[in-house]
């Protein structure tokens, strides 16, 4: 058998050596991509815009390197070779005529004729090399082609003049200055092709940005619509669904969604109501049964024991129903710590109260203050010291609530915001509890879009951390 597992295996580790440096390229690649990523921008409109402009960018350049392989390159070299070929052809007419001559017919033939002006100087040597232009693409191309074309000693000065390109070509005897114009030798219209291909990239870039922002405003808007929804604040009354047909449908999709759940918690309200009044008709039934029979000692544990009942009703029903309906409003941030300080006084607790930024913010303002009602309420509960502080800045509201109780342990912390979750500590010494105070305040403040998290306090005992978007 092991031998016959051989070639499987050997053909199997030679596919993997070949797929192994495609492997390393693949890996390569994404550690490449994730840098770029970290990078990019997180907004859609900004993502939308780069996956426009950057194929366009990459159109232009390509285009750009075309022309300028094919067209600039040729057109200038098709030019440099034409104006050789006068000074080559002025050459042979100089060296025509007998020596002595002035050369007037030859320097006025080739102004007219040919666009040039030429002098014939002494022989003096050529002009040392001047510096070349870093793009020398003129001074390639003339040199070539006065090597090919005459293949005599010659000096260019295609930086002096910036229309005007000189040529000076030693002959026998004299040399030959030529004055030839930069538009004869060189394309210099290039920068017409582009301007037109810049100005029509920002033509389109700039179309692309005011189309771009008109699809994404309607997403923009579900998202502010589904954020006031999420904190319980009433929808945007001019919201619709806008935009493209996907857009259109997710904003149906959601306000069907909405008036789905707007329809269950008013149905479920309802109930709660139904069945609260029903349940507390029979409490006040046994209430008035034990006033009117029994003997004092059996009226008051039975008095306590419907108390008892009567409480965990509340806090049941409170717990379902959760305040949802209730709109957002005003809350007065400070006027609430003037009354858990009055609360304080009555219970014998020390309270400390900071308060940072504007007192005001907009939230549910009866579900808002049972949450604080709870919080604050538990830490009075169990320790003597409590200190509250409160932060309205930047459109966020943070509350700090610390005190110097027994706190609760790390691994416990998550577990108390369960339904009916009881502590078998010394925190749980209060039996006349639901179990629901921090559920309920949690639940509130995710309607609101924040959130409670518990941590060790500087007191001692337990710090409550209240954030909600105001």
């Amino acid at each position: 058998m092991a031998s016959s597992d051989t070639p499987a295996r050997d053909k199997s580790e030679r596919a993997g050596g070949y797929l192994r440096p495609f492997a390393g390229l693949w890996n390569g690649f994404g550690r490449v991509w994730r840098v770029v990523a970290r990078y990019l921008p997180k907004r859609l409109y900004a993502r939308s815009l780069i996956i426009v402009i950057a194929p366009m960018i990459l159109l232009q350049s390509v285009i750009a390197f075309a022309f300028m392989e094919r067209h600039w390159q040729t057109v200038t070299q098709r030019l440099s070779a034409a104006v050789t070929r006068d000074i080559a052809a002025v050459i042979d007419m100089i060296e025509t005529y007998p020596p002595g001559d002035n050369y007037a017919d030859v320097i006025r033939i080739a102004q007219e004729r040919l666009q040039l002006k030429i002098d014939i100087l002494p022989p003096d040597p050529l002009p040392a090399p001047g510096p070349k232009p870093f793009f020398s693409i003129l001074d390639y191309f003339l040199s070539q082609q006065i090597n090919q074309q005459i293949n005599r000693p010659f000096w260019i000065d295609t930086v002096g003049a910036s229309n005007i390109v000189e040529i000076r070509v030693r002959l026998e005897d004299k040399v030959l200055r030529v004055f030839a114009r930069r538009s004869q030798t060189y394309a210099s219209n290039t920068h017409i092709f582009l301007l037109w291909m810049v100005g029509s990239s920002l033509v389109l870039i700039g179309i692309a940005v005011a189309f771009l922002r008109n699809q994404i405003r309607p997403i923009l808007r579900l998202a502010e619509a589904a954020e006031s929804f999420g904190k319980g604040r009433p929808t945007p009354s001019d919201f619709r669904p806008r935009g493209a047909e996907e857009v259109r449908r997710a904003g149906a999709a959601f306000i069907q969604m909405r008036e789905r759940i707007e329809r269950q918690i008013e149905q479920r309200t309802a109930m709660l109501t139904g069945v609260s009044h029903d349940l507390r008709t029979i409490l006040t039934r046994f209430k008035l049964q034990l006033a009117l029979g029994g003997s004092k000692m059996d009226r008051e544990a039975l008095d306590q024991d419907i108390d008892d009942m009567q409480s965990m009703l509340e806090g049941y029903l409170a717990f379902a129903r959760g305040e949802a309906g209730e709109d957002t409003g005003q809350f007065d941030i400070a006027a609430f710590m003037e009354k858990l300080s009055e609360e304080a006084k009555l219970r014998k607790r020390t309270l400390t109260t900071y308060l940072t930024g504007n007192p005001v913010v907009y939230v549910r303002p009866n579900a808002f203050s049972r949450l604080l009602s709870n919080v604050v309420g538990n830490a009075f509960r169990y320790a003597k010291t409590v200190s509250i502080k409160a932060t309205h800045a930047r459109g966020s509201l943070l509350v700090i609530v610390d005190d110097d109780g027994p706190g609760i342990p790390a691994e416990k912390r998550e577990e108390v915001f369960k339904p009916f979750y009881r502590l078998d500590d010394a925190r749980n010494q209060d039996s006349g509890g639901t179990g629901l105070g921090l559920s309920i305040a949690r639940d509130i403040a995710r309607s609101h879009g924040g959130d409670i998290t518990l941590d060790e306090s500087p007191l001692g005992g337990l710090r409550a951390v209240i954030r909600i978007p105001a």
